[in-house]
């Protein structure tokens, strides 16, 4: 019986934990993939998922949007509507009463002139 040699038998065992690492390596490889999958496929369903609901938050927001701006517009027409009715009431009483109205405008800017001297002056001692 011959003894065994050293060299084969450490050439055996540098194999087999050559093949061990391999295996290792190999079985890491096949976790991150697995991990890297999984990752993949939760990021995607997180998009799917969020997808319609940021379509339906970006269809709210331009309806939203069209409603306020027809609202502005009805108001703005209501108020030139308005403003002409007033200018029609104006006018025709200026025909109506024509003294009656100068003598108004004239009170009118009598009292401004007044307003403004005020002002004026409560600046000037200030």
């Amino acid at each position: 019986m011959t003894p065994s040699s050293p060299i084969p038998t450490s050439n055996r065992l540098v194999d087999q934990a050559a093949s061990g690492a391999d295996q290792a390596i190999q079985a890491t490889q096949r976790a991150a993939d697995g991990a890297l999958q999984s990752l993949s496929n939760g990021v995607k369903g997180m998009h799917d998922a969020a997808a319609p609901l940021l379509n339906n938050a970006v269809d709210q927001a331009s309806a939203m949007a069209q409603s306020s701006l027809d609202a502005v517009r009805e108001s703005s027409r209501r108020l030139r509507d308005q403003a002409r009715i007033a200018s029609d009431h104006t006018v025709g009483y200026i025909k109506d009463e024509p003294i009656k109205a100068m003598l108004m405008a004239a009170a009118t800017g009598a009292m401004l002139m007044g307003l403004i001297n005020l002002i004026s002056r409560s600046r000037d001692r200030g």
